[in-house]
Formats: structure tokens, C-alpha cells, sequence
């Protein structure tokens, strides 16, 4: 099976592997301050999905930006010896606010010699006409750079998007999608294997769903149950059950198989921090599960 992975198209396109540097900015979301909703979805934790992030704590000066930068490179020194880094917005929802201080965050790191682009995690209901105009903006301003758009739509079924929490209709991604593409933003959607209720169809039908746009990227993502999210609380009174390896490996290559000729594959499974998974237990072993993707991906024995 070929798939065509991020480090591959970084290799392709800029003739090396760069790292993400994951950022928390100090946003919430409009799905746990009242806005939308309130707890956030059911799988998200404390953290914003961004418990490995490096926070932003005081402001977008270009001595905190450098210190970020520099925590990334040392992090970073035993595997990878390059000079030019993703800065991945990860936490919460990084276009939910003021359109002024987005630019001011923005900019302080495209500024940056080290950074390649910007890879901006958000809800397709967070992406109004004067966050849309920035970012035509930024890409035009910053030439030489990118920006990617990572959207969270997990599953294209109502009914599931419904008991997650998720908190808009698959109709505000489908408009999010048709905006950035008339302004050449390239999207990453981030997809779900395993959520409670759905079986491999389901997941197949939003892969499906995202395919129609042809995205830029996808994010497959195996569902990890944390401590201190609802979905913990639903596990916990025997709900649902999550998916062994071999269940989830089959969904996999099921969904490999339905992208479009093209796609960048920017996840196929992730890890949840050791100190808050609940389950499934077995993806804590990060290296056995990579392997086994490798494999299945290989087709070897």
C-alpha cells in the first residue's frame, strides 16, 4: 500500500524533514466558555488536546517566540539537527479571538527564520470573513511561507458528532472548506477511528465525506479515552468499549485505501500521555504500534 506520508511531502517540498513545534497560545473554545456549548467535546482534555503543547505565557514578543523556538530545539536535539520548524497551534481553538491579536500571534512567528509555516488548529465555526481575509492576508504577505488550517471534524455522522459534543453541524465545516479553498489555504482534517457507536462503515463514510474535498491532509487518530473527560465517565459505566489494535488496524488501512491519489497522511494513530490514558492500553506502547502501522502498511508478515 503507498501512502504518502507527511515527512515524505516535507522531503519532496522542502527537501528535508521539519518538525512541529506544538504551541499552546493561551485560547479556550467557543465549546467550553458558553459560546457554543460548555465542557468541550467528550474526548478533549483540560489541555485543549494540546497536553504536550509548550505554552505561550506571556506575550508574542520576539524573546518568548525565540524561547519557544529554542525549548523545541533542545527538546528536539537527539533525533533532529535541522534549523526550520512547523509552528503547530495546537491547543484549543487558535482563531477564536480578535482578528488584530491573531495577527500580532501569527506574525511573530512567520517572522522567524526558523519557522517554515504555520499549522493552525481550529473549528470550522471559528473561521469568520475577517479571520478568512487575515489569512489570504498572511499568505500573501509571507510568500515564502505556509499556513495549513487543521479542522476537527472527527466523524461525518450527525448522530455521533451529537453524543461527542462536537457542537456544529457537518453544513459549518462544509462552508469552512469552500472559503479556505477560494483563498488557496491547504486543510488538514483530523478523523477518529473508534468513537463511541461507530463501527468501520461509519468511519469509512467520513472518510469518504473528507475525500470529497480532497483536503490537503488527513489525520487518522485512534480515540483515547483520558482521565477527567466525559468520555471517561461513558467508559467507565460500560457504554461503550474501545477498539484492540488489531480492530483499529484494520480500520486503517480501510481508510488508507479510500483517500484520494495525492493526500498527505499527517497522523495514523497518536498517543495519549501516559499519566491520563485510561484505554486503550495498549497504544501507551508507542513504538509496538508504530511498528505494527509499518507493517500493516508494508504489507509484511
Amino acid at each position: 500500500m503507498k501512502v504518502y506520508t507527511l515527512n515524505e511531502y516535507l522531503r519532496d517540498t522542502y527537501g528535508e524533514k521539519i518538525y512541529k513545534l506544538a504551541i499552546d497560545a493561551g485560547f479556550t473554545c467557543p465549546n467550553r466558555d458558553g459560546t457554543v456549548g460548555t465542557g468541550g467535546c467528550t474526548f478533549c482534555s483540560e489541555g485543549g488536546s494540546g497536553d504536550f503543547a509548550r505554552r505561550l505565557v506571556k506575550d508574542y514578543s520576539d524573546n518568548e517566540v525565540a524561547a519557544i523556538i529554542e525549548s523545541g530545539k533542545e527538546h528536539l536535539a537527539g533525533k533532529y539537527h535541522g534549523n526550520r520548524f512547523i509552528a503547530y497551534f495546537q491547543a484549543y481553538t487558535n482563531t477564536y479571538a480578535p482578528v488584530e491579536k491573531l495577527r500580532d500571534l501569527y506574525r511573530a512567528f512567520l517572522n522567524r527564520d526558523e519557522i517554515a509555516g504555520l499549522s493552525i488548529g481550529t473549528r470550522p465555526d471559528c473561521l469568520p470573513d475577517d479571520v478568512i481575509a487575515l489569512l489570504d492576508e498572511l499568505q500573501k504577505e509571507y510568500p515564502d511561507k505556509f499556513i495549513w488550517i487543521e479542522l476537527g471534524l472527527q466523524s461525518a455522522n450527525e448522530e455521533t458528532a451529537r453524543r461527542i459534543n462536537r457542537g456544529y453541524a457537518n453544513d459549518v465545516f462544509e462552508k469552512a472548506m469552500s472559503e479556505l479553498a477560494s483563498i488557496g489555504i491547504k486543510t488538514v482534517i483530523h478523523v477518529i477511528i473508534g468513537l463511541p457507536g461507530e463501527g468501520k462503515e461509519d468511519v469509512l463514510e467520513t472518510v469518504r465525506f473528507v475525500s470529497k474535498y480532497k483536503p490537503f491532509g488527513v489525520k487518522l487518530q485512534l480515540l483515547h479515552v483520558l482521565k477527567g473527560t466525559a468520555l471517561e465517565r461513558e467508559y467507565n459505566e460500560g457504554k461503550f468499549e474501545v477498539l484492540s489494535m488489531d480492530e483499529y488496524l484494520d480500520i486503517l488501512e480501510a481508510c488508507l485505501e479510500e483517500l484520494p491519489e495525492g493526500t498527505v497522511v499527517h497522523r495514523m494513530t497518536g498517543d495519549g500521555p501516559k499519566r491520563i490514558l485510561v484505554a486503550p492500553m495498549w497504544s501507551a506502547d508507542k513504538k509496538k504500534v508504530i511498528n505494527a502501522v509499518n507493517k500493516m502498511i508494508s504489507g509484511g508478515d
